[in-house]
């Protein structure tokens, strides 16, 4: 197969496979990332991070790629890049909090429905940019990925008035 010759589809393949290896070592606890930095622990500065690095750098690469077309595969790329290694963030805080005692458990509702969607995100992403769907038209899988981010963001604003108890 010719996408297994692409150097940035193994790349981007690794960083997905130790995402998941850090997150089934975190879920065992054979690492932990509970120390606190300030008033927060460790986790929850990774997730802030992640979010805000897909929050406000995604929509500034979409503005950037319009504006500057000459720099449009270099700012791709680290749009794939930079997302992924947000998405790695973002794992390690949910597999934190997945596998956190039954007495300190936290109730999942909208995370676990943001965590689902940035799998989706990924997922769409990469089949989008790595066109490993190729009986789905460019156009639609664009259309998808697109509308995921839309009900992401829409999600994530919900999710931080919940755990700022607004809602």
């Amino acid at each position: 197969m010719i996408i297994l010759k692409n150097k940035e589809f193994g790349i981007a393949l690794s960083v997905i496979v130790a995402a998941v290896c850090l997150m089934i070592m975190v879920n065992l606890h054979w690492i932990r990332f509970v120390n606190p930095i300030g008033p927060f622990r460790v986790t929850h500065w990774f997730v802030w991070i992640g979010t805000l690095y897909i929050s406000f750098v995604v929509p500034t690469i979409a503005i950037l790629k319009k504006r500057l077309p000459s720099r449009y595969m270099t700012l791709f790329r680290v749009h794939v890049f930079g997302n992924l290694l947000a998405f790695v963030l973002v794992s390690l805080h949910f597999a934190s909090q997945i596998s956190r005692s039954p007495t300190s458990y936290p109730q999942l509702g909208t995370g676990l429905a943001l965590y689902i969607i940035m799998i989706l995100l990924v997922a769409t992403g990469f089949a989008h940019r790595f066109k490993l769907i190729p009986l789905i038209k460019s156009q639609t899988q664009r259309f998808i990925h697109v509308g995921l981010t839309f009900s992401f963001y829409l999600i994530i604003g919900i999710h931080i008035l919940h755990g700022l108890n607004f809602i």
